[in-house]
């Protein structure tokens, strides 16, 4: 009898041993899901930085990607986001502005002079006051920017360009859409709306003179091989933003929130060095293959654009926020 009771007293200790040595083990599979979305494709150098994020954090978070809008359509993960569809994205700022006309400032020609400039304006007290904006009407916390590269004019005359003046009846693609057609007009060209797929024959054929993109698009998509000459214009930075819901976010301990930035802001900044590398390398070989090179009068273009933007939109915006902007 004792000897079956000692049996019966080692197997239930053996099985509660065993079940306290598996709670650790649920606790750690218990992290909170974050399904992302973006636009970009799992070929993309972003994919890459969003991967060694999503590692540095995988202690806590099961980050599960989208890539390329196969969850959702571009320019409808906002309002998934709202929903509470999507915990995560890489959300353009161009959708924030169609929900917070303020934030058209933020998409605008010649706001930031360069990269660095971009992140220093997030980080300031006025782009602290648009991160507020956005939490407050939107439910959404913004990490980080992820720049994308400037877009530069690229065209197939070989006519100098010093000022906006010397664009005037140039056909310049833009894509379809108010915003695109309105970027056109603050830096002088008649924006001619154009499918990006379509670029190429429209350059070839002379239905366009020339196309604005991102240097690493160009050479992506060829466009230097039916054009003469890339102008540095710089235009709109292009960036989007790391953005997460307010909701997750304010679930996290200061501790968290702080780790979760530390590691996104390490894993753009790393991406952002090797982008800008690759911006770099694309300008030595389009300069190698001959082509014209060179920066205009940014000065100029600075001056007409903006005041195109503050005539069309500047009511909007809050008062002295570009001034501030152009400041830092």
């Amino acid at each position: 009898m004792s000897s079956t009771l000692s049996r019966r007293a080692t197997l239930a200790a053996g099985a509660s041993a065993l079940a306290l040595a598996a709670v650790p083990k649920a606790f750690a599979q218990a992290r909170t899901k974050l399904r992302f979305s973006s636009a970009f494709t799992e070929q993309d150098l972003r994919t890459e930085a969003y991967k060694n994020f999503a590692a540095s954090i995988k202690d806590n978070f099961t980050f599960e990607p989208y890539w390329g809008n196969t969850l959702f359509k571009q320019g409808t993960e906002l309002v998934a986001l709202q929903r509470g569809n999507l915990e995560m994205c890489n959300l353009a700022p161009a959708d924030i502005s169609k929900q917070i006309p303020a934030w058209s400032l933020m998409t605008s020609a010649y706001l930031f002079r360069d990269v660095d400039h971009l992140k220093k304006t997030f980080k300031s007290d006025v782009g602290r006051e648009f991160i507020k904006m956005a939490r407050d009407q939107l439910g959404i916390q913004i990490i980080t920017p992820v720049y994308f590269g400037s877009r530069n004019v690229n065209l197939k005359p070989t006519k100098e360009i010093k000022t906006p003046a010397d664009l005037a009846g140039i056909k310049l693609r833009m894509p379809p859409g108010e915003y695109w057609q309105f970027l056109g007009e603050s830096i002088g060209v008649n924006p001619t709306p154009v499918a990006y797929a379509e670029v190429y024959t429209a350059l070839q054929s002379g239905a366009i003179d020339g196309q604005d993109n991102p240097l690493v698009a160009s050479r992506l998509m060829k466009f230097n091989e039916v054009t003469t000459q890339f102008v540095l214009t710089g235009h709109v930075l292009g960036y989007d933003v790391m953005v997460i819901t307010t909701k997750l976010w304010d679930a996290m301990p200061p501790a968290q929130q702080a780790q979760f930035q530390a590691a996104a802001e390490k894993a753009i900044d790393d991406y952002t060095a090797k982008f800008v590398a690759q911006e770099k390398e694309v300008l030595d070989e389009f300069k190698k293959e001959g082509k014209k090179v060179y920066t205009p009068d940014l000065a100029a273009f600075r001056t007409y654009a903006q005041k195109k933007y503050v005539d069309k939109y500047g009511s909007e915006w809050p008062k002295g926020a570009l001034e501030r902007i152009n400041a830092l």
